[in-house]
């Protein structure tokens, strides 16, 4: 059985990544405007790979896909995808897609960046499912960003407060937060720092015993609808909670949430957070959705 390989492609590998972009975009749909690919040459394509770099597809020792990275302020740009017909189905694509965002990771970038034609639907829903958000749309020209997962590092009770405090001012109604971690990683502490900065009425304890409390807002903003999951077993039971006439108009904090609350919402922000030594932890964010890509993604 044939495997599949991904490496790094450098300015040596111009010849056979022009021949790939030409062969895999030559075989698509006549497009209005056509893509640009297939006026690169040697000579475009290897100072991109100079500066850049990219990466290679191999089966059975031939080059079958390939695709080119270039930088755009936090996120990396991922351009020139193209997998051989005879290669397609095998996974090619897939592991290109990964390999990209392992690079990503690498290099410190808070997330990829692509261009997709709308005229070609089948490449755009393979880049949906990728985890990839459609942010902006010209004419045909679609957008598209997968955001990496993001991680603080809080030295005190107060930084988990403040940063708290931070990410609830920009909060809106409708928006869901998921928060995980065990015991003592400080949940109830964010969700305190979050009702801070929304304004609403305390005080934030946390409601194991009781589920879910309302705090409504002193400052005519959304009230926060703050839920602990753990005693819940699915997601019935939290839809039991009727949480649904609520979320349009408030924000829904839920403890212990993953894999019970993902289902209250298609854009949704998803924290972990560890507990360190003393007072220090991390929190990892996870922007589900087009609504919490700048927030992963921007300064």
């Amino acid at each position: 059985m044939s495997e599949t390989i991904i490496r790094p492609s450098t300015q040596a590998d111009a010849e056979v990544v022009v021949r790939l972009i030409h062969e895999t975009f030559g075989d698509r749909p006549i497009l209005d405007p056509p893509a640009t690919a297939m006026s690169e040459t040697v000579d475009t394509v290897t100072p991109e790979l100079a500066a850049h770099g990219g990466l290679l597809a191999l089966r059975d020792g031939e080059a079958v896909g390939t695709l080119m990275f270039r930088p755009h302020g936090h996120l990396l740009g991922v351009r020139r995808v193209g997998v051989l017909a005879g290669a397609r189905h095998h996974g090619v694509a897939f592991e290109l897609a990964r390999a990209a965002e392992e690079e990503a990771i690498r290099r410190g970038f808070r997330g990829l960046v692509l261009e997709a034609r709308a005229e070609l639907p089948a490449t755009v829903g393979f880049w949906l499912r990728q985890g990839y958000v459609e942010v902006n749309r010209v004419g045909p020209q679609l957008r598209m960003v997968r955001a990496l997962p993001r991680t603080w590092i809080l030295d005190t009770v107060d930084d988990t407060q403040t940063w708290g405090e931070s990410l609830g001012k920009g909060l809106l109604p409708g928006d869901v937060v998921i928060m995980t971690g065990e015991l003592g990683a400080g949940k109830t502490t964010l969700t305190q720092g979050i009702a801070r900065g929304l304004g609403v009425r305390g005080p934030i304890t946390s409601p194991t015993f009781v589920i879910s409390r309302v705090h409504p807002s002193l400052v005519g903003g959304p009230a926060l609808v703050h839920v602990d999951a753990y005693r819940l077993g699915d997601t019935a039971e939290l839809d039991d909670l009727d949480l649904d006439t609520d979320l349009d108009a408030a924000v829904t904090i839920i403890e212990w949430g993953r894999g019970i609350a993902e289902s209250l919402s298609e854009e949704r922000l998803e924290l972990t957070l560890t507990a360190a030594p003393d007072e220090a932890r991390t929190v990892t964010a996870v922007g589900v959705g087009r609504r919490w890509i700048d927030f992963v993604t921007q300064d």
